[in-house]
């Protein structure tokens, strides 16, 4: 398998524009929340064993997941979030671990996982833990402009994803997205020679 770099932080914190400043320098990007949208679309791998398991009020009429209706019953159900998860985390695995092992003709792979710091799994994966940091409030102002959630809404999600102090104790780089995408892609050039470098060694 390729030099994998796993790229990770909390909701909101601009992790697809991190990965997506490491797409333009020629880097193979592998995004686990890509994969969890093809896998509930309508005819995606998850969508029989959710339908067996949720019933169809978790379904759109084209027979993809219904996403506000299962966050929903996730938040008022625990037990539904573990049962989703039984359901859909091994064929994200999988699919990512598929990917990643068939890249070919670049120096590395970004692995973009959201949980990555909650999941050992992923973190046996990767060469190295790249965190995308910025303050909780600017998180949240983020989630609910592009989403329509409500301010509770986005805490409860923080709420149940690592703490920010967890993520950066773990990381082994960080890309803070604090000013504009000018200086995120600063950051990123920097990031990137390091990990040519990394590669050579």
């Amino acid at each position: 398998m390729s030099f994998v770099v796993g790229l990770t932080g909390g909701i909101g914190s601009g992790k697809s524009t991190v990965a997506e400043c490491f797409s333009s320098l020629g880097v193979a990007v592998v995004d686990t929340d890509v994969i969890a949208h093809a896998l509930t679309v309508a005819q995606g791998a998850a969508m029989p064993d959710i339908q067996a398991a949720f019933g169809e009020s978790v379904l759109l009429a084209d027979g993809g997941l219904d996403r506000a209706a299962m966050r929903r019953l996730v938040f008022s159900d625990p037990s539904a979030k573990s049962r989703l998860e039984a359901i859909i985390h091994p064929l994200i695995r999988h699919e990512s671990e598929l990917r990643c092992r068939l890249v070919t003709g670049v120096p590395y792979v970004m692995l973009v996982v959201p949980l990555l710091i909650e999941s050992a799994a992923y973190r046996q994966r990767v060469n190295r833990i790249l965190v995308v940091d910025c303050d909780e409030d600017l998180q949240i102002s983020r989630v609910m402009a592009r989403s329509g959630l409500s301010d509770k809404e986005v805490r409860s999600i923080i709420a149940t994803q690592a703490s920010r102090e967890q993520r950066l104790a773990a990381a082994d780089d960080v890309v803070f997205n604090t000013a504009d995408r000018e200086y995120i892609r600063e950051q990123v050039i920097a990031l990137h020679r390091r990990y040519l470098d990394l590669t050579t060694l």
